[in-house]
């Protein structure tokens, strides 16, 4: 039996699937690249504000510290703090000159009490 040799090869299948390759790519590199999907959310009537008040820790450049703009020793900052909700965000904002033992000792006081939500303030460089 004398088998018949390819003369050539059909290669209109491989672009198609290389072509929905590419499109899923492309695709998904735009959710990526953007860093959001656009989603509209639901509206309530009511919110709960408390769990949504966001606490600022501030450390100045002397080392002195302060919640929510008011002054407060380190000592006494776990005892004004004990009392939120742990689900609460902590925003902490210290001055570039800061010692880095100040930083950590709040930072301590807030992870030590198990806060989850626990974010350092930048700055962008431009």
């Amino acid at each position: 039996m004398d088998e018949k040799e390819f003369d050539y090869m059909n290669v209109i299948p491989l672009v198609d699937v290389m072509l929905v390759l590419l499109t899923i790519v492309l695709t998904t590199s735009t959710f990526i690249a953007t860093g959001v999907i656009p989603v509209e959310l639901p509206r309530a009537a009511k919110t709960n504000e408390a769990a949504m008040r966001t606490q600022t820790i501030e450390i100045d450049r002397t080392g002195s510290v302060f919640l929510n703009a008011k002054p407060v020793r380190l000592e006494d900052l776990r005892d004004a703090i004990c009392s939120l909700n742990r689900s609460v965000l902590v925003l902490i904002r210290a001055d570039r000159e800061v010692g880095l033992q100040a930083f950590v000792d709040v930072l301590d006081v807030v992870k030590n009490l198990g806060f989850q939500k626990v974010s350092l303030q930048t700055e962008v460089k431009r």
